[in-house]
C-alpha cells in the first residue's frame, strides 16, 4: 500500500511540475493575466479538472512560480554574502552569479520583471513578500560586517533592500541583453552582440554597486 501511494505521490507532483512548466514557458509571450489555464492544460495533456487537484486558480500557479523563481537566487546570493572577500570580490560574483542565473533561467527572470507591477494581485503580493524577506536575508549579512558598526536596524534594512532592488534590475538588465525571442535561433554575429551587451551590462552593475559601496562607507545618517 505505501509503494502504491508512493508512485500516486510521485505522479502528483510530476503533473503539478509539468503545470508550472507549461505555465512558464507560455508566459514568455504573455502576462500571467492574459494566461488561461485551458491553455496550460492543453499543453499538459490533462483535463482542466486536473489542474484544480494542484492549484486553486492561475494566480495560485503564478504564487508556485514566485517561489521557484527566486529560491535559487536566494540561495546563490546568501552564499555570496557569506564570504569573507573584500568587497570588490563580493561585487564581481554577484554581478557574475546574476549573469550566471539569467543565462540558465531566463523564462523565470521574465516573469518576475513582468508580474512583479502586473495585474495579478497574488503573484504581485507574492513576488513583493519574496524580496521583502530576501531583504531581511541580506541585512542579517550586511549587520554582521565590519562596516556596519555604529548603524542602525533601519539603515541597514534600507542599504540591503536597494541591493536586492539592484539585483533585480541587474538581472532584467541581463535578461534585455540577451536580446532573444523566446525559444529562437541566432546567428554568430547577434550572438557575438549579445555578449557584448552583456558585457557592458555587468560592467555597469559593477560600477552601481562600488557606488552603493563607497556611499556605505561614508554615510552620514542626516538625523543624527
Amino acid at each position: 500500500m505505501s509503494h502504491t501511494l508512493g508512485v500516486r505521490q510521485a505522479q502528483k507532483q510530476k503533473t503539478r511540475q509539468a503545470l508550472m512548466d507549461a505555465g512558464l514557458h507560455l508566459l514568455e509571450e504573455q502576462s500571467l493575466s492574459s494566461l488561461g489555464l485551458r491553455e496550460v492544460t492543453r499543453v499538459v495533456g490533462v483535463s482542466p479538472a486536473a489542474f484544480y487537484r494542484h492549484f486553486r486558480d492561475m494566480g495560485d500557479l503564478g504564487v508556485a512560480l514566485v517561489e521557484e523563481s527566486l529560491e535559487s537566487l536566494h540561495t546563490m546570493i546568501r552564499a555570496t554574502l557569506a564570504e569573507q572577500d573584500d568587497a570588490e570580490a563580493r561585487i564581481d560574483r554577484t554581478v557574475d552569479l546574476i549573469a550566471e542565473y539569467v543565462r540558465h533561467h531566463g523564462p523565470h527572470v521574465r516573469f518576475i520583471a513582468r508580474e512583479r507591477h502586473g495585474g495579478v494581485r497574488p503573484v504581485r503580493e507574492a513576488i513583493a513578500a519574496e524580496l521583502d524577506r530576501f531583504s531581511e536575508e541580506v541585512a542579517s549579512a550586511l549587520a554582521v560586517q565590519t562596516v556596519s558598526d555604529g548603524w542602525s536596524r533601519e539603515d541597514i534594512r534600507m542599504l540591503a533592500g536597494l541591493y536586492v532592488d539592484h539585483m533585480v534590475m541587474t538581472a532584467a538588465a541581463f535578461l534585455e541583453a540577451l536580446a532573444v525571442e523566446p525559444g529562437g535561433d541566432r546567428s554568430a554575429t547577434e550572438a557575438s552582440e549579445a555578449e557584448q551587451r552583456i558585457a557592458r551590462t555587468a560592467r555597469l552593475a559593477r560600477r552601481q554597486l562600488r557606488l552603493v559601496s563607497l556611499g556605505r562607507l561614508h554615510w552620514k545618517d542626516g538625523d543624527k
